[in-house]
């Protein structure tokens, strides 16, 4: 019988590597800007093509490879930080394992060019899928200018899974912050499709951050330096009030280097407990400084991933520096950064903001316009008819008196329990204003007829570049629901009004920083931009749980749930209402 068992072909080898390191174009865009650093370079300039789809270049001034090192540097597992297994033990650099370029060679075209300083000419090498073909002796500046094209280009099935250009440049440009915000003291330029979205000359930590995010971010920032034995972290962390529904402005640092650990974030969600909302998250760049032996880097080929020797430890020294930073700052009580933060405890005092006096109830469809409900209405059949005016846009309404003993009733601040007739039914009352609102929302995008409730005192906004971005694409379908935003100079826009059916919101001056955290969460849900947009303004506008509702609000609701097109579920799919028959709740007895 012939032996069955042989070695893999280098190109087929590589290519099971690129499927680990490789995976969207933003891993790309992450092991070039890190070899650039670790090459020296203190001048950076990343290009981007449809999301990287076509093109990620990286050119750097750093200390550039000769002749053989620029074609050795595409074979597995060459490096020039590691000699002994010992070097792993001591790693500070970025790039290490030797498979990156690699990787990247095995499913894209790639063009190098590189020169040491000092030396007349450099060396370009082409490739394609791992194959060598041009090497060539050419005139280029000192240091490295490296492009990779078309992407997956002969892996087809791994560049149909890519996702839009707006959700892979937003990948993008996360790697490029997490290195940046790393990397203060380089000069970093980036482009997509030909224009600059970044221009970051070398600058402190504090400047790094508020040209990354955005004006407003300055007075948001509470610095922290704190130092042990065990490890120093220095860095900042944002103001309560800074706290956002979205992740992804949390950063650390570990010797210089990214990494992601739930971990050690949630040592600093718990050091925020009781003083920001349930399911926000805090701004956080903490630079952990600490030996490189007590670590392990080498556990993910991405490297984002870790392991300390004292993990619990660490988790209490970033506990506790949070708190003492917060307290210091006062916006937290007193702590004693001596004190176990295992036995610290915050009482700070939170009014609560899930209560108000009045409630508005968009206006949507009376009963009688609903289109065809498909059997709903029979669940009321037999039963006495309400009220079926239509609601007014942005009625307030006061506190009224149940009109009848079939009245709505509100359990826990959440649930809707209405009479019908085979028994009742719940209502969550959160799922089904979001129905309500999304279908109202859609449809006024669609028929591009929305009002506006123009604000007293324009608003305006200092946003980040990657916001800025993202506004500028969407600025047509969101002035379509009732928003009035035009841009105002680089990166600022003004807001002069908003939907004229949310317009009496208490939360109305935060409405626009909820609907744009709530867009960005959905940015990879598979709906069309329209359906997004509704669905990011129906989550950000809607009635919340723990919101007390009066009987007519509650009355609102069910009546304007059930003229929805599809009134069982909210537009993520959770249940609006569940129902108990009689013959069930009698058999409990």
């Amino acid at each position: 019988m012939a032996d069955i068992i042989q070695l893999l072909p280098d190109s087929i080898a590589n290519q099971i590597a690129a499927g680990e390191v490789v995976q969207r174009p933003a891993s790309v865009v992450k092991e070039l800007l890190e070899n650039a650093i670790d090459a020296g370079g203190t001048h950076i300039k990343l290009i981007i093509k449809e999301a990287g789809k076509q093109l990620i270049q990286v050119i750097d001034n750093g200390v550039g490879m000769s002749t053989t090192d620029a074609r050795m540097s595409f074979e597995r597992h060459a490096t020039s930080k590691i000699r002994t297994a010992a070097d792993l033990n001591a790693i500070r650099t970025l790039g290490f394992r030797g498979e990156a370029l690699a990787s990247i060679a095995a499913v894209a075209q790639v063009d190098l060019k590189s020169k040491k300083h000092g030396e007349e000419l450099g060396t370009h090498i082409v490739l394609e899928g791992s194959d060598l073909i041009k090497q060539e002796s050419c005139e280029t500046p000192g240091g490295t200018n490296l492009q990779v094209k078309n992407l997956f280009f002969n892996v087809p099935a791994r560049r149909k899974f890519l996702k839009s250009n707006t959700v892979e440049l937003r990948h993008i440009i996360d790697e490029f912050q997490r290195v940046a915000i790393a990397h203060p003291d380089i000069m970093f330029e980036v482009f997509h499709n030909n224009v600059e979205t970044y221009h970051l000359p070398s600058s402190t930590l504090r400047k790094r951050v508020v040209n990354l995010f955005g004006k407003n971010m300055n007075d948001k920032l509470v610095p922290i330096e704190e130092e042990t034995d065990l490890c120093k972290i220095s860095g900042f962390i944002g103001k309560p009030e800074a706290a956002k529904r979205s992740r992804g402005e949390q950063f650390f640092l570990i010797n210089g280097r990214f990494i992601k650990s739930p971990y050690l974030n949630h040592a600093v969600v718990g050091a925020y407990e009781e003083i920001i909302p349930a399911k926000s998250y805090p701004f956080y760049l903490l630079a952990l400084e600490m030996d490189p032996e007590r670590i392990d880097i080498n556990v993910h080929p991405t490297k984002q991933e870790i392991k300390f020797e004292d993990e619990r430890l660490i988790y209490n020294i970033v506990k506790a520096a949070v708190r003492h930073a917060l307290s210091q700052y006062n916006i937290a009580p007193s702590l004693d950064f001596d004190q176990s933060p295992i036995l610290a405890n915050i009482g700070t005092a939170v009014p609560d903001h899930n209560t108000r006096d009045k409630i508005i109830i968009p206006s949507s469809f009376s009963r009688d316009q609903r289109p065809d409900a498909s059997g709903w209405e029979n669940m009321f059949e037999g039963m006495e008819k309400r009220d079926n005016t239509p609601v007014a846009p942005a009625t307030i309404i006061e506190s009224s008196e149940a009109q009848d003993r079939k009245a709505p009733v509100q359990l826990h601040l959440t649930y809707i329990l209405s009479q019908i007739k085979s028994g009742f039914m719940l209502i969550d009352q959160q799922y089904a204003h979001e129905r309500i609102l999304y279908e109202r929302n859609l449809s006024l995008i669609q028929q591009q007829k929305a009002s506006s409730q123009r604000l007293l005192f324009p608003k305006t906004y200092s946003l980040s570049t990657q916001d800025t971005a993202l506004i500028k694409d969407l600025l047509p379908s969101i002035n379509a629901l009732g928003f009035e935003i035009e841009e105002f100079g680089k990166d600022t826009f003004i807001i002069h009004g908003i939907p004229a059916h949310l317009s009496n919101l208490p939360e109305e001056a935060s409405l626009f920083d909820e609907f744009l955290e709530q867009f960005k969460l959905n940015v990879d849900l598979e709906l069309s931009k329209e359906q997004r947009l509704a669905l990011s303004l129906a989550r950000s506008g809607c009635i919340k749980r723990g919101v007390a509702l009066q009987t007519m609000e509650m009355e609102a609701i069910i009546d304007q749930l059930f003229a929805c097109n599809v009134p069982y579920k909210s537009p993520t799919g959770k249940k609006c209402f569940i129902t108990f028959e009689l013959d069930e709740l009698q058999s409990k007895f």
